[in-house]
């Protein structure tokens, strides 16, 4: 008998929610047609309104908080394995290898820290503050279910006064319930005119605590950061003052490839002794003038650089880093003679004019310099300036978009949340292209297009969106 009365009660509590929702339904049809007018609370709708804005910046800051701690996430992972390559590389016989293992050590527990910090400190206090508003929201979604009851109510009420036939009994009936409406959507609506405005001052501090709290974190983690740099470059400075200054030798070695181009071989001394392998030197710094052959033409100084004939390419002063090419045949004698040209016994990159570009007077010097250099100098050098001129700017050329300012490469994933994001993932290639309009472009976001939609579509209404810089590396 009792489960059959538990049945009972559970079935007449399932009607009756029916039936409120039959009612409500009812009224709201009445109201939107102005057959039944509607109890409205100016205040209380602005109210809901900061709610709601509220809420969604709030649910912004989580996601770009979210977002922050992966690409410290992504950064720390990033800086691990370069300092566990430099380990790797660092010899044991080379000084300060212990130090630089423990400066290692050191980076890393420093990125753990700061992620940690940010998540105790920021992110959970976001979570909870967020944590707030969806029983709020649900609460202001009852209060609207109950101001309808109310206004049903009250509609009911007076009918039944206003009928030409009045039912006493019904009408005393129909009070009670608006008198009890009443009192539970008034219930409701004073707490939360009072939790409402309150909850939306409260975002100020909120913000404030936020932000302080990460760029305080940013500015100690920084610090820390910057005495670890600069540590490891001492580390670093004092290697560099025992084994920079050496000079390598490199001597080459024969090749079982094919000829250089136009089967040339190197043209043997103008001495006529028999032609020798070339000797490379490489060296950290500029080799003295007095290097050139006794008797030869000195070369032109790199540091004073003369004019260059009309279309050809512009020179450059190499650095010290660069270093100098020079090539020595080995088995020639210092004999006395007629200066040969210098360019036959030393080659210094980038102070030679392009080809075809010479002074009528430098023609025959040109022609003696490129006959007597090994082939495989000749061939890099020249391989060098093609490159230059073919590997130049691609904004021009007709297989790429237009407006093409470089290329970047994905590092990670990215999910578009938007219609106008670009959707990518780790390797993808992205053509960088200008805005339309300047002013569109937030702060840290690029615009650009796939480089595979590109070569498949030709399109950039199609193909081209916006996308956050911080996920890419620039390529090219």
């Amino acid at each position: 008998m009792a489960e059959m009365g538990s049945k009972g009660v559970t079935a007449g509590k399932i009607a009756s929610n029916v039936q409120k929702k039959l009612t409500r339904a009812q009224e709201k049809v009445l109201q939107k047609l102005g057959k039944a007018d509607e109890t409205k609370d100016e205040q209380f709708e602005q109210c809901v309104q900061n709610f709601s804005r509220q809420l969604t910046e709030g649910t912004r800051l989580q996601k770009d908080l979210r977002t922050y701690l992966a690409s410290v996430k992504a950064m720390h992972e990033a800086s691990k394995k370069l300092n566990e390559c430099l380990q790797e590389v660092y010899e044991p016989d080379w000084p300060g290898r212990d130090e630089a293992n423990k400066i290692a050590e050191n980076n890393d527990l420093l990125w753990v820290d700061y992620h940690q910090k940010l998540v105790d400190q920021a992110l959970l206090t976001m979570d909870t503050y967020l944590g707030q508003f969806p029983d709020i929201k649900s609460r202001i979604a009852k209060r609207g279910r109950k101001l309808v009851d109310y206004d049903s109510a009250r509609h009911h009420y007076e009918s039944l006064q206003t009928a030409k036939k009045k039912d006493e009994a019904k009408i005393a009936k129909a009070e009670e319930e608006l008198i009890k409406a009443q009192k539970v959507f008034e219930e409701m609506n004073v707490d939360l005119q009072e939790e409402l405005p309150s909850l939306w001052n409260s975002r100020v501090g909120f913000y404030v605590n936020t932000f302080q709290s990460i760029a305080g974190l940013e500015e100690n983690f920084h610090k820390e950061m910057s005495k670890l740099n600069q540590n490891l470059n001492d580390v670093l400075v004092s290697l560099e003052k025992q084994h920079g200054s050496n000079t390598f030798t490199i001597k080459a070695q024969p090749s079982d490839n094919a000829p250089a181009k136009g089967n040339k071989s190197p043209s043997p001394p103008p001495d006529g002794s028999p032609a020798a392998t070339p000797e490379i030197r490489v060296n950290h710094e500029p080799e003295p003038a007095a290097a050139a052959t006794p008797g030869a033409a000195l070369p032109k100084s790199p540091s004073q650089p003369t004019e260059s004939p009309a279309g050809s390419l512009p020179s450059r002063e190499p650095s010290a880093a660069e270093g100098t090419f020079a090539v020595a045949w080995p088995s020639q004698t210092a004999e006395p003679g007629p200066a040969q040209p210098a360019e036959a016994s030393e080659v210094t990159c980038g102070t030679h004019p392009a080809a075809g570009a010479q002074e009528p007077g430098e023609t025959a010097a040109s022609e003696a310099a490129s006959s007597s250099l090994p082939a495989v100098v000749v061939e890099t050098f020249s391989a060098a300036v093609n490159g230059t001129v073919e590997g130049g700017s691609g904004a021009g050329r007709l297989d790429l978009p237009p407006g093409f300012m470089f290329k970047v490469q994905a590092q990670h994933d990215y999910t578009a949340t938007d219609t106008d994001e670009l959707q990518l993932k780790a390797g993808d290639v992205v053509l960088v292209i200008p805005f339309q309009n300047p002013e569109e472009q937030d702060e840290g976001w690029l615009m650009g297009v796939k480089e595979s939609d590109w070569n498949l579509h030709k399109e950039l209404e199609k193909c081209r969106g916006v996308f956050p810089e911080n996920f890419t590396a620039r390529v090219q």
